[in-house]
Parts: structure tokens; C-alpha cells; sequence
């Protein structure tokens, strides 16, 4: 018997996607009518990259819309892969807003609309917002950030570096301590200012980089301290007098720093815990 192909009394054909979901041809229709309309609203209001516009994400808001159910975890996750992406929150904010615009204004079959980010909803906005700032935050704290004047890594770096050597100690059954020490250098720059305090320090880094070059982690922990830390391998007090060389060599270029009290040079013993190493560290920024 033959079977016919659609149309007539039978029942609707349906359409599947490429992950084998069924969904109905009017339903697909609607979607497409949509995204066209959102993308072509955001392009207009300053969507910057037109070719990432177009994320899966887009989709799920796009059907949920459609639905008339909630957006809010859609929008969220969209939100999520907007910040991964690199959108900032202005952007994504004004993106937003092109779909309330395109959603209120169904008879803007063009999708040339107003948005306003004003008029968003204060529930879709806060749920936009804080899926995006949740992404950013996580981004930014796994960055590592380098202090602009030394040019060496800062605390949060420091801080990372010591929590590896305390696990590798624990696994090995040893002390992080009977491995590695930290070496503190600081500057009394409480009687130089301007230009020769900035001086002071980037000298104080690049003695430390010319000393320490045997791959040793170097770091800024304050306006005028430095620290590095060293492996016990029989040659800490060679290099803390070589330290002290150089510096005197580098600071002697400065007639200000020239005529102030020399660097201290400090050898501090690592603490039992890596907590505790981090309370060592905001110390050793304050002294």
C-alpha cells in the first residue's frame, strides 16, 4: 500500500535535527523568524562581531521564547558563553535588550526595532548580569597578573606557586620548608619621592632577575618588597651576597637612592601550612 508523503488528512510530517531531537516545521519556522529578527536588531544597535553573534545558546532562547516559558536559564546560559567568548557586559546587556525589543514589537517583521536597555525587565537583566560577572570573575582570577612597574608577578601568583610546592611536599612525605626558603628584599623609600622611589623599584626587580636566573620564582608582595623563592641547594648565601653587590652596583646610578639606607635582605623560613604561608606573605607586604 502505498503511504503518502505529507499534506492531505494525514498526520504532520516532523523535522529532525541533528541530535535526532523531533520537532514540528512551524516550531522551526518560528525560530529562525526570531533569531533573524533578534540578530538583526542587535547588528543595528552595535553588535560588534557579526560572525560570533550566532551562538547554540541564541537558540535555546530563541525556543524558549516560543514556548512562553520561562527565558531565565536560557538566558543565563547565553550570558555564560557571551562572557567566554569575550563580550563585555555593555554588549551583552544591549543584546538583550534587541530581543525584549523584538519580542514586545511582533509586527517589526524587519527586526529594525529600539532597543532600550532601561526597558529590560528587572529579572532578566539580573540574571543576564550576574551569569556574565560570574564567567568574567572566574576568568579573571585565573589570570596572572603582573605588576606594571617591576614587571614580575604579585602575590596572587606567589601565593599559587607556594600551594603547588605544599602539594608536592605532602605527597613526598616532607616539608616544604627543608626544600625551600623565601628570600625578602625590601627598600626604605620613605625618604625619596617621585621619580626615584618608581626607580628604586624596577632597579630592586632587575637585580633580583640578574642574581636569581636559575628559573627561581620571583614576585612583588608590596610597594617597596620583593621575594623570591629558593631552593636549599647550598647556595642561598652566595647569592644573597652576589644580591647585595648588584643592588649597591644598580641603586649607585641614583643619587637619592645613592644616599638612602641600603636594601634589607632577609631570609624567611617557610611556615608548616600553605595557609599559614599566605598569612606570612600579607605580613611580609606590610613590613
Amino acid at each position: 500500500m502505498d503511504v503518502p508523503a505529507g499534506g492531505g488528512d494525514g498526520p504532520r510530517q516532523r523535522s529532525w535535527r541533528p541530535r535526532g531531537v523531533l520537532t514540528d516545521p512551524d516550531h522551526d519556522r518560528s525560530l529562525r523568524e526570531l533569531r533573524a529578527r533578534w540578530q538583526t536588531a542587535s547588528l543595528a544597535a552595535g553588535w560588534r562581531f557579526p560572525s560570533d553573534w550566532a551562538l547554540p545558546e541564541v537558540d535555546a532562547v530563541c525556543a524558549a521564547a516560543i514556548r512562553g516559558g520561562g527565558t531565565e536559564i536560557p538566558l543565563a546560559g547565553l550570558a555564560r558563553a557571551r562572557a567566554a567568548a569575550g563580550a563585555g557586559l555593555a554588549e551583552v546587556l544591549t543584546d538583550l535588550a534587541a530581543l525584549h525589543a523584538v519580542l514586545n514589537d511582533p509586527r517589526a517583521e524587519d527586526g529594525f526595532v529600539s532597543p532600550d536597555v532601561d526597558a529590560i525587565p528587572a529579572r532578566m537583566l539580573r540574571v543576564t548580569a550576574l551569569a556574565w560577572a560570574d564567567v568574567t570573575m572566574d576568568q579573571l582570577a585565573r589570570i596572572e597578573v603582573v605588576d606594571p612597574l617591576t614587571g614580575l608577578p604579585n602575590s596572587a601568583y606567589l601565593r599559587t606557586r607556594l600551594g603547588e610546592l605544599y602539594r608536592q611536599a605532602e605527597s613526598a612525605g616532607q616539608k616544604v620548608s627543608a626544600e625551600h626558603t623565601l628570600l625578602v628584599v625590601s627598600l626604605d623609600l620613605s625618604t625619596v619621592s617621585g621619580w626615584h622611589r618608581v626607580t628604586g623599584m624596577i632597579l630592586l626587580a632587575e637585580a633580583l632577575r640578574t642574581v636569581l636566573d636559575g628559573g627561581e620564582s620571583i614576585a612583588t608582595l608590596g610597594p617597596s618588597t620583593l621575594v623570591a623563592v629558593l631552593p636549599r641547594d647550598g647556595q642561598i648565601t652566595s647569592k644573597a651576597i652576589e644580591l647585595r653587590r648588584v643592588l649597591h652596583e644598580r641603586l649607585s646610578v641614583d643619587d637619592q637612592l645613592d644616599g638612602m639606607s641600603g636594601p634589607r635582605i632577609r631570609l624567611v623560613r617557610l611556615p608548616a601550612t600553605h595557609e599559614a604561608a599566605a598569612d606570612l606573605l600579607r605580613r611580609l607586604a606590610r613590613s
